[in-house]
């Protein structure tokens, strides 16, 4: 089967209509590597596709393809919860803004679909467990040692940001329900490769991915998906990444 139908049929798979655009002719050429390539290649199912690139458009602030893939999201099945949590995820990440802009550009599509807004909280932690259960899944992704040491070590006027750490971006939201630490590790890995100019951080996440269970395959499988979106010179720099740590 050709490309061109490949990628027309998943296209109207994913959003139900047929893409128009005022260049055309470039869209073409981005429908086909997209939906008749790059979604062709690999095993991700449909649901962790959509997943990931939710994130991507969130990491990029391209909020007219992430309400694209909202819409794709909701069409293969993808919880609420669960797409709510992936942008949730991305707050420690990408920064306040961009994910308040990003579940203002969600909403609007879930309210365009007739879904109600209204979720139970998702939250597992109170002001007096947030740390304690922050360290504890911090531990669970990069090893005790690593992160009591990273507390010790840190420099008085630096103990505030470790404290932040495990608290705040692991306390506050690696603890949530709705994704597992497997699924939040996979997108906080794709927010790193997406930003750039972070390859410490995606070095330690990448390592962090192995040790919660992701393989070296879903992790080439999942930058693939990202490619179109963030350009080669940031795949390739993952790719470096990956082969450091898995090969």
């Amino acid at each position: 089967m050709s490309r061109e139908i490949l990628a027309n049929e998943l296209y109207q798979k994913l959003y139900g209509e047929t893409q128009q655009a005022n260049d055309q002719e470039y869209q073409e050429i981005m429908k086909r590597y997209i939906y008749g390539d790059v979604y062709q290649h690999g095993h991700l199912n449909d649901q962790l596709r959509e997943l990931i690139l939710i994130v991507v458009q969130a990491t990029n602030h391209t909020l007219k393809a992430l309400k694209k893939h909202t819409l794709a999201g909701i069409r293969v099945g993808l919880s609420q919860i669960a797409m709510k949590e992936a942008l949730y995820q991305c707050s420690p990440y990408i920064g306040y803004g961009k994910v308040d802009e990003a579940l203002d550009a969600m909403n609007e599509v879930f309210q365009q679909e007739g879904i109600s807004l209204s979720l139970e909280s998702q939250s597992t932690t109170h002001e007096e467990t947030r740390f304690d259960k922050g360290f504890a899944v911090q531990s669970a992704a990069f090893g005790q040692e690593r992160i009591q040491a990273g507390h010790d070590q840190a420099p008085q006027e630096l103990k505030h940001i470790q404290n932040y750490l495990s608290a705040h971006c692991f306390g506050d939201f690696y603890t949530r329900k709705g994704l597992d630490l497997k699924t939040r590790e996979l997108l906080t890995f794709v927010m790193l490769a997406s930003l750039g100019g972070c390859e410490n951080q995606l070095r330690a996440h990448t390592k962090a991915n192995i040790r919660v269970g992701n393989t070296r395959e879903i992790l080439i499988e999942t930058i693939t998906q990202c490619q179109p979106y963030i350009g080669f010179p940031r795949t390739l720099n993952a790719i470096t990444i990956i082969n450091e740590i898995t090969l």
